[in-house]
């Protein structure tokens, strides 16, 4: 009989999402009872009532009712609510045996949302129940609001008390060797105590945002309920495909708004909700890269451009295997590296993501923040992720005085970046001026692999190149002249960030001189008044680290080819004397 009721579970276990399964064969284990479930908890779970059919449900419904069956004892906690039980037979219940055994204590107190009153009580009768070898479950819902991640000094004497408890109810034998299981739900792992979180007899277990099946089933489910309202070329398969990083929750507002509103879905209304969606589930620490140009709008950078055209065949063609995990994309300020990133972005037809600052002075935060956005990244797959200013915002491994906060959220970016189940998947392009600062662990092969690099336009053609593509870039209206004229009588070495500044300069002169089109006349004057910005050595400086970093001899100018690395290396350090770094 016992083998029978373990094949049936294996079998009723094999069906269940992933993180179900391991809940599953962790609590048949009998090896612990305390879990921490933590991701996307707030969103609706596929519960398949019979083969074809889905129902879709809350997490504690899903718990009580598809993987315990609604049997035994099965009893919830939150601050709000206080406790709860899973059919109202099991609260009363409850009620009835702790008002014999405790006559004078009120019956408010027994249901407490005063979690030193809830957690006592709910010993007293799980010790009592434990040896009708009952299967009792708790389940405790905002666990963070119990037992915070905070240093146990800044603890209060609730939080101690509340940790000290679930500490030992994991390891209690009474509880172990009983039949009783502690739940603890949580969106964000970091939020809970690090005391908890490493503790050997807490499991701990991510519930992922819905992949594209889960998302198709349950648009096909609110299509069955006529509460799918799309415009022709759009249906339930193809919406799955497009909603990457949303959850069920996310798709029901989605279907509700349009229904409301007696407007179908449209492609457009699709894109735009998404990425508000997206930005607002991630508290604004990621940023949508709206572009609106490709790579031919790019001028000179050759090399650079022919690496990513391929990376962008490679990704249409689905060959995520021959992509690099991240690009460390270094030079000048002012040779718009952002704009080659945003260029690709609209060449590859995949979405990209600006990474915004995560950090808060506030103990905790910081590591939710990095932990949401990753979650997200994660459910976006295929999305590629800028970082500008890659140095400054990564940190490094040996920061000091933030209480290890800057060394913890380095390893946990530096795993993720590593982790070759993304590649092709999750794109990382670091951009930096100053390659040099940027920790070796987030350079080296397996994370930022392919080093590029931009430099300013070296001869007059390129110039006069890149001068064309400001034009057309900045949609200005101009003369008919020879530009290069100008460009030969003022010479000096000029980013892109300058070219462009002089064009809407020049633009500002035709507009005070009561004429649209800019005539050679306003872009003399520009010119002959432009005035490059003075900081030669900060410019030698990043010029010659980039030269340093290219992974490809091809991408270098050429003033540098014939330089030993030897020699350059003296010079970098020459100039940062210099500088007096």
């Amino acid at each position: 009989m016992a083998e029978q009721l373990i094949v049936k579970n294996l079998e009723f276990i094999r069906i269940l999402p992933a993180w179900a399964q391991e809940l599953s064969y962790k609590y048949l284990s009998k090896t612990t009872n305390l879990y921490i479930l933590n991701g996307n908890i707030r969103d609706f779970l596929p519960n398949q009532l019979y083969e074809g059919d889905f129902m879709f449900v809350r997490v504690q419904e899903f718990i009580s009712d598809v993987l315990f069956g609604n049997q035994d004892i099965i009893a919830f906690y939150d601050r709000s609510s206080g406790i709860n039980f899973c059919t109202p037979d099991m609260q009363k219940e409850y009620l009835t045996t702790m008002a014999k055994l405790f006559p004078d204590v009120p019956k408010e107190d027994f249901i407490s949302s005063d979690p030193k009153k809830a957690f006592e009580h709910l010993e007293k009768y799980f010790l009592m129940k434990i040896p009708d070898k009952l299967r009792i479950i708790l389940i405790i819902d905002y666990a963070e609001t119990i037992i915070p991640n905070t240093d146990v000094s800044n603890m209060t004497e609730e939080d101690r008390y509340n940790l000290v408890t679930l500490n030992r109810w994991s390891h209690d034998p009474f509880f172990t060797q009983g039949d009783v299981s502690i739940l603890l739900l949580t969106e964000n792992l970091t939020d809970i105590s690090d005391r908890l979180i490493r503790s050997p007899s807490t499991i701990k277990i991510n519930i992922p945002l819905p992949d594209e099946k889960v998302r198709e089933r349950f648009l096909q489910f609110l299509d069955r309920k006529d509460e799918l309202m799309t415009e022709p070329r759009l249906n339930p398969e193809r919406i799955a495909k497009m909603t990457s990083g949303l959850n069920l929750m996310n798709l029901n507002q989605l279907a509700a708004e349009s229904y409301q509103e007696d407007k179908p879905i449209t492609m457009e209304y699709l894109k735009d909700k998404k990425k508000q969606i997206i930005e607002n589930e991630a508290a604004g620490l990621l940023e949508f890269l709206e572009s609106d140009h490709d790579l031919s709008l790019v001028s000179g950078h050759d090399f650079v451009k022919k690496r990513f055209k391929s990376a962008a065949r490679a990704i249409k063609q689905g060959r995520h295997d021959v992509l690099p995990m991240g690009y460390l994309l270094s030079g000048a300020v002012g040779t718009g590296k952002s704009f080659m990133v945003t260029a690709f972005a609209g060449e590859i037809g995949i979405p990209i993501v600006k990474f915004k600052n995560f950090r808060s002075k506030w103990q905790g935060v910081t590591e939710s923040n990095l932990e949401k956005v990753l979650n997200i990244l994660k459910a976006m797959a295929p999305v590629g992720v800028m970082i500008d200013e890659a140095d400054a915002f990564l940190g490094g491994r040996n920061k000091q005085g933030d209480e290890g906060t800057s060394n913890r959220v380095f390893a946990q970016i530096t795993s993720f970046m590593g982790n070759t189940e993304y590649r092709g998947k999750i794109i990382w392009f670091l951009i930096t001026c100053r390659p040099d600062l940027l920790p070796i662990d987030l350079k080296r092969q397996g994370r930022a692999e392919e080093h590029l690099a931009l430099f300013y336009p070296e001869t007059a053609d390129a110039k006069e190149d890149l001068f064309e593509t400001l034009i057309r870039k900045l949609k200005i209206k101009i003369q008919k002249f020879p530009i290069s004229d100008i460009l030969k009588k003022y010479r000096f070495d000029c980013s892109g960030a300058d070219l462009e500044a002089i064009l809407i300069r020049a633009k500002f002169n035709a507009a005070m001189n009561n004429h649209v089109i800019i005539t050679k006349e306003d872009l003399e004057e520009t010119m002959k008044d432009f005035v490059p910005p003075a900081y030669p050595h900060e410019i030698d400086l990043q010029n010659l680290v980039a030269v340093l970093e290219c992974t490809s001899r091809e991408m270098v100018p050429k003033k540098f080819t014939n330089i030993d690395r030897n020699k350059i290396i003296q010079e970098i350090q020459g100039l940062k004397t210099l500088l007096g770094e």
